[in-house]
């Protein structure tokens, strides 16, 4: 989503969120009224009128045409449409500009100091934060003894049998007769199953 694309959702939901604006098109959406017609319909002022269809207008939402010395508004049905479109999407209100990895940085923070472990999260999604963070010391495409993958996993944490089996139940890593090996990072699990399998490590 572009700025320019996130500026218009905010005011689209700022214009809305009032309750006078909100009547005010649900009138214009029925029909045409003048300032007049809308002040004596919403019990309001004139100019309180005016401000409101300002706001909408600013949107496109509201058209003007004149008749006379009178001046009549419409809800346009069609640039209400082309916004929940382009922006009610919550594929384009997920992509608006965030830093997607801010949580993941803080748990690390929490967990790491001098770059060890100093324990494993007890959550299950803090857990895979530090796991995930920790298997990519791993080489993707690399066997490891077990004897090998203990090494490494002590210089983090001294529970290397734990983290060991933690890579396994969340399929960050294979096994195969001692042998490890780190998994494509596609074939992650988000979370661990409740259970482990069977031939995990004791």
């Amino acid at each position: 989503m572009s700025d320019r694309e996130f500026e218009m959702l905010l005011n689209f939901f700022k214009a809305l969120a009032n309750e006078s604006r909100l009547k005010l098109v649900g009138i214009l959406a029925q029909r045409e009224c003048s300032v007049e017609e809308l002040a004596a319909l919403l019990r309001l002022k004139e100019p309180t009128v005016s401000h409101h269809l300002n706001k909408l207008k600013a949107l496109n939402l509201v058209q003007m045409r004149s008749q006379g010395n009178t001046h009549l508004y419409r809800l346009d049905p069609e640039e209400l449409q082309r916004l929940n479109q382009m922006l009610l999407t919550a594929e384009q209100v997920l992509t608006a500009e965030v830093d997607g990895t801010a949580w993941e940085e803080k748990v690390l923070q929490s967990f790491l100091v001098d770059g060890r472990l100093k324990e494993i999260p007890a959550s299950r999604k803090k857990r895979l934060v530090v796991l995930q963070w920790l298997v990519r010391k791993f080489e993707p495409d690399r066997i490891y003894s077990e004897r090998s993958l203990n090494e490494i996993l002590q210089r983090y944490h001294s529970d290397s049998a734990t983290l060991r089996r933690e890579f396994i139940g969340y399929r960050l890593m294979a096994r195969d007769r001692g042998q490890y090996w780190r998994l494509p990072e596609s074939e992650w699990k988000v979370e661990a199953s409740a259970k482990r399998a069977a031939d995990l490590d004791a």
